[in-house]
């Protein structure tokens, strides 16, 4: 191969890479957007927020599968997941 078909093959090679990253970048909020909060599926001490009267946010739960506290899950997920206390559940669990 010459050096301009090299030439020319790298820069096919870089722009690919480029439109890649690019593209990575574009569906990084949409991601994001792809998690919802699980309810009665974190362990003591590792919720992700929010886990009612007597905590603050991160970290804060008391017990493991607390039912007002939450995890990030992937969107369309957090039914699904089985704990020892049942499933998670999208709204607060009473009496968990």
């Amino acid at each position: 191969m010459n050096t301009q078909a090299k030439l020319i093959v790298g820069a096919g090679a870089l722009i690919a890479l480029s439109a890649t990253a690019a593209s990575a970048q574009n569906r990084a909020p949409a991601q994001e957007n792809a998690m919802e909060k699980c309810y009665g599926v974190a362990r003591a001490g590792q919720n992700d927020c929010a886990a009612g009267p007597g905590t603050s946010c991160a970290g804060t739960s008391t017990r493991d599968y607390q039912g007002n506290a939450w995890k990030l899950v992937a969107k369309g997920t957090c039914a699904t997941i089985r704990t020892p206390r049942g499933n998670g559940s999208l709204s607060p669990i009473a009496n968990r």
